[in-house]
Formats: C-alpha cells, structure tokens, sequence
C-alpha cells in the first residue's frame, strides 16, 4: 500500500470519528462537564492531526512535481 492510501485512509477515518464525537457534544449526550470536556480535546487532537496528515500530503505532491 502506497503512503498516500494509508494518509488518505486515516483522514477518511479521522473524519468519521470526528463527525460522531460531533454528533454525540450536540445532540445532548453529555452528562457531565468532563464527558463533555474530554470530546471537545479528542476532536480538538484529531482535527490537529487531521491538518499534519494533509499538510503531508501536500508536501509528497509538491516533491513529485
């Protein structure tokens, strides 16, 4: 498998995480501040990590030209 497949795989699936952590703070799943507190830092970290795997990419195409 080539680098850009698995860098497009864990974007695909830092965006499905992300959107149910989203679902889950807006549609009044939390209980408590710290449930609440804590997905707001796991979206936060994905989102961070989301944007270095595309800066990645993004360097790799710019290389190649």
């Amino acid at each position: 498998m080539q680098l850009e497949d698995v860098i497009k795989k864990l974007i695909r699936f830092i965006n499905t995480r992300i959107e149910a952590l989203s679902i889950t703070v807006t549609s009044g799943g939390m209980d408590n501040m710290e449930k609440y507190q804590y997905i707001i830092g796991q979206i936060n970290a994905l989102e961070a990590t989301r944007q270095e795997l595309s800066n990645l990419r993004e360097y790799k195409e710019q290389n190649e030209k």
